[in-house]
């Protein structure tokens, strides 16, 4: 599967333009974290337990996306993007979209 955050891809001809396709997930925080994340405000520096799970989020967002663009048939993701929500306090949601088609 070709990602790209491009509109194109170099070299390529899309030849059918199969949707919107996206991935999601909701993630919390946990208490280990949070009492981790109290001390590093304290004396400043990285957060590495919420950047780990920022990463783990994405991820797990970006695979779901591109499962939905296979289901489709689609060859490629174009046009990826990442955004992200609060959807209760403690808990976001990470959401990666993109245009699922079929390049030659």
């Amino acid at each position: 599967m070709i990602t790209s955050t491009l509109e194109i891809v170099p070299g390529r001809t899309i030849t059918q333009h199969l949707g919107i396709v996206q991935g999601s997930t909701v993630r919390a925080k946990n208490i280990g974290r949070d009492i981790a994340a109290s001390l590093k405000n304290i004396v400043g520096g990285e957060l590495k337990g919420y950047s780990e799970l920022l990463g783990e989020s994405r991820r797990e967002a970006f695979e779901r996306m591109v499962q939905q663009a296979e289901a489709k048939g689609a060859n490629a993701v174009l046009n990826v993007r990442f955004t992200t929500s609060s959807v209760a306090q403690g808990a976001s949601e990470i959401l990666a979209y993109g245009s699922a088609v079929v390049v030659e």
